[in-house]
């Protein structure tokens, strides 16, 4: 069912990589993974108000990749938003979504970046896309534009979602250095702008909490198999046999937005036993423990 009380529940998928074994069509190990979560988010007992793919849509940014995810979300009953990652193609994803709302700089390049209004709450989507580069980019228009959008609503909360995190996780090879150029027009964009309830961002195929400049950061954990974890530093002319990729369930993120506070879960995607639920039984110690709460 909709999500009907007062708060607003985004959704967001990351990191499908559809398309990384072309040859494999709808059996594709990525694919199977994409089609079991939007399949488990269908299931939830309440739907989010907006679904976000927020990147790394397609692995080699290819066109049937692009419409196999359009024929898969075809099914969802709210809207589904698009956002570009370093594995996409940026003009590829807009001729597949040519509803993507998009921002277009003097020399008229277009970029999918928008901002949405999601009852009351505004999400900023950003373009981090540079083609040829795996780590992120924000160009001086793109970081003017989302200052421009700040400045003019002061007092709405404000979620930022993009695809590469502004962040060090300590996973070296996948880390941006801390001087990156796009790093610092990110934080000078949003300087002052306290309206900005936090960032939700992918790419690094994992689950974590963290903060940019004080904003709150989450970071989707993928569809696609996870990047292992492992923070030892990496020396980049040297083999050590670490792990660089496992296949762990898919993933996706909830993002709660209600009084006044954001909230994301995780939620993993596989079978599992459930080992309860509320019956007749369990209503004596519900009932306890919403009477201690004072």
């Amino acid at each position: 069912m909709a999500n009907a009380d007062n708060s607003v529940l985004i959704a967001q998928i990351t990191d499908t990589h559809v398309g990384f074994e072309p040859e494999a069509g709808d059996d594709e190990f990525n694919f199977l993974r994409f089609r079991m979560t939007i399949d488990h988010l269908l299931g939830q007992s309440t739907h989010p108000d907006i679904l976000i793919l927020s990147g790394d849509i397609a692995d080699k940014g290819a066109a049937d990749s692009y419409q196999r995810v359009r024929a898969t979300i075809a099914q969802c009953p709210f809207p589904v938003h698009v956002m570009t990652g370093n594995h996409d193609d940026r003009r590829a994803l807009l001729k597949a979504f040519p509803e993507c709302p998009t921002f277009d700089d003097a020399t008229g390049k277009r970029y999918a970046q928008y901002s949405l209004d999601v009852k009351g709450l505004r999400v900023v989507c950003l373009d981090t896309l540079k083609h040829g580069r795996h780590g992120g980019a924000l160009c001086e228009a793109r970081a003017d534009w989302l200052a421009a959008q700040l400045a003019a609503h002061p007092v709405t909360p404000t979620l930022i979602v993009m695809h590469h995190p502004p962040v060090i996780a300590g996973i070296d090879w996948m880390d941006p250095r801390p001087n990156e150029a796009w790093l610092q027009r990110v934080g000078a964009a949003i300087k002052g702008h306290k309206q900005v309830i936090g960032m939700a961002c992918g790419h690094l195929h994992r689950p974590v909490a963290a903060s940019f400049d004080a904003t709150p950061v989450s970071i989707t954990p993928a569809v696609a198999p996870a990047v292992s974890l492992d923070l030892r530093p990496v020396n980049f002319s040297k083999a050590d046999g670490r792990g660089i990729v496992d296949a762990e369930p898919p993933g996706y993120a909830l993002h709660r937005w209600k009084d006044g506070q954001l909230v994301t879960h995780f939620q993993p995607v596989g079978d599992w036993t459930r080992l309860a639920t509320f019956e007749d039984h369990l209503v004596p110690m519900m009932e306890a423990l919403e009477a201690e709460k004072s």
